[in-house]
């Protein structure tokens, strides 16, 4: 597939399509509203599904193919939340609580997004390591480094094990590792009894869940005159940034086209459901509207859009141009 036609089935996707009827949905000042519990049922799910479907391909992985990818995740981890954290301290002149707070959503992982690349990938018909979930699970610690930095800096560092601990029993890490387990204890022959409804319903329950986050993207609209001129910026550039140092960490330590693709989407991501809760508790005087907005308003609509075509754009170039 050329540029133009990966451009086209990613924004012509279901998905996408369905994200962008949700901004038009609350743009428009519909009366559509999901109940908080359907919302929550639909994101456990999702990681459900993931978790499952990693954990039977896990089985088939030696240790050989993973401590290289698990290597180039934990680097990841330190680096994207501490550089984060310098330009924002230090470019954008943040003070140390907003800089931090912010880290914090990038150094962790967005699940949609993680799951939208992977969507991508099955919908183009390209495969990818079956260990992806793990790395995107080592991600979370992203979180951790960036709050680690802010309460050191602020002189509070004393709690880090309360932090660690929050993170380790966050529900991403939770059901994303916890059912990969279960994915690999069961294999694929357990795993078919309950394929109908963590495998072929999939897809539809990801429509479902854009469509509701485009409707929470579109009430973000309103703070971007908050969050200025350099927020805006900084929320395109980073994460393309990001994007090509994971895409090319995850081509030198051996992964696939797919493979490496998804892991530049993970390190391009920014949190914005379980990272703020934690930042809310830890720096209360930190600016949600400075990294929510970025996060969710900036941040993840353009990767959703554009940028996971032009992260695998740049994959297939490391690549030599096609699957590997």
């Amino acid at each position: 597939m050329d540029t133009v036609e990966i451009l086209r089935a990613n924004l012509l996707s279901a998905i996408v399509l369905s994200f962008v009827l949700g901004n038009v949905a609350t743009l428009v000042r519909s009366d559509i509203e999901f109940p908080e519990a359907i919302y929550k049922f639909l994101g456990i799910y999702l990681l459900m599904s993931i978790g499952l479907s990693g954990g039977i391909e896990l089985s088939t992985v030696s240790v050989a193919e993973f401590w290289r990818p698990a290597l180039a995740t934990v680097v990841l981890a330190i680096a994207v939340p501490v550089g984060t954290f310098v330009v924002l301290r230090y470019l954008g002149r943040f003070d140390v609580a907003n800089a931090a707070g912010v880290a914090a959503l990038y150094g962790s992982v967005s699940s949609v997004t993680f799951i939208a690349s992977t969507s991508l990938m099955q919908g183009l018909g390209i495969p990818y390591e079956g260990f992806i979930p793990s790395l995107a699970a080592l991600m979370e610690w992203g979180m951790v480094v960036a709050l680690f930095i802010g309460r050191w800096r602020l002189g509070t560092a004393a709690s880090l094990a309360g932090v660690v601990r929050d993170t380790l029993t966050g529900r991403s890490v939770i059901l994303l590792l916890g059912f990969l387990i279960v994915g690999y204890v069961i294999g694929p022959e357990g795993y078919s009894a309950i394929k109908p409804v963590f495998g072929d319903l999939f897809r539809g329950i990801l429509v479902i869940f854009l469509f509701e986050m485009g409707m929470v993207a579109a009430r973000q609209l309103r703070e971007f005159a908050r969050v200025g001129v350099f927020m805006i910026a900084f929320g395109i550039a980073m994460p393309i940034l990001h994007g090509v140092v994971g895409v090319s960490l995850g081509w030198l330590a051996g992964l696939s086209l797919g493979g490496s693709f998804i892991l530049g989407a993970i390190t391009a991501s920014a949190s914005y459901i379980d990272a703020p809760a934690a930042v809310r508790t830890t720096f209360p005087q930190a600016n949600p509207s400075i990294y929510l907005t970025s996060s969710l308003g900036i941040t993840f609509p353009f990767n959703l859009t554009l940028g996971l075509p032009l992260y695998f754009e740049f994959a297939k170039w490391l690549h030599g141009g096609g699957p590997s």
